[in-house]
């Protein structure tokens, strides 16, 4: 009888934490999206919360009790609903929401964000260049109801901190857009936005 109260207890300890979320509207949920070498590279170049890893993010969107995802993913901005965005990853989604004195700020950051739904996804990950990527959308988003910077921007780097090379996958990939890879330039990313002393991580979701 011990073992099995003991096993419930554990139990709750380990799942109780991610069941007892209820998602509200502004809230971020990051993930390590399933997008082979390119997100490999992105998670060895990133520190999210507690050592994650995370490539991809998103802010909650409630209406009319159905849960919505306001994301920078694929061609564009778009709305998705919250059970297509879970299943871009395998691993377990955390969820960040900021902190109280940050809140007042979050219904512009979500009218900001609808309002660039179709605009085309930043596939060469500059900042200010009239298309987003996915943290680069959150951060403008807050950027522009909280009249300044709420999250930080950080030099991009696109070099394996093993090697001090470039990732051949950045290769390839700036290569095909003819580009020069944008080494330093500032930029944001979901890692760096789940460490933000705005926001806690309140939990998470599989």
């Amino acid at each position: 009888m011990k073992n099995k109260v003991l096993i419930l207890i554990l139990s709750f300890i380990q799942f109780g934490f991610a069941q007892n979320v209820k998602l509200k509207t502004g809230d971020i949920l990051f993930q390590s999206m399933n997008c082979g070498p390119l997100c490999e590279a992105i998670n060895e170049v990133t520190a999210g919360y507690q050592g994650k890893d995370f490539s991809h993010l998103g802010m909650v969107y409630i209406k009319n009790d159905s849960v919505f995802v306001i994301e920078a993913s694929g061609k564009e901005v778009k709305i998705t609903p919250y059970d297509t965005f879970k299943t871009y990853t395998t691993d377990e989604m955390f969820v960040g929401r900021l902190k109280r004195k940050y809140r007042k700020y979050i219904p512009e950051a979500v009218s900001f964000s609808l309002q660039q739904v179709g605009v085309p996804y930043d596939d060469e990950y500059l900042y200010n260049n009239g298309k987003y990527y996915c943290s680069e959308l959150i951060y403008d988003a807050f950027l522009h109801s909280y009249q300044k910077p709420l999250f930080d921007l950080f030099p991009m780097t696109f070099k394996s901190p093993k090697s001090n090379e470039y990732f051949e996958v950045w290769v390839d990939y700036y290569e095909k857009l003819k580009m020069e890879i944008p080494e330093g330039q500032l930029g944001c990313n979901p890692g760096g936005i789940s460490t933000s002393n705005k926001l806690k991580i309140i939990g998470t979701l599989r």
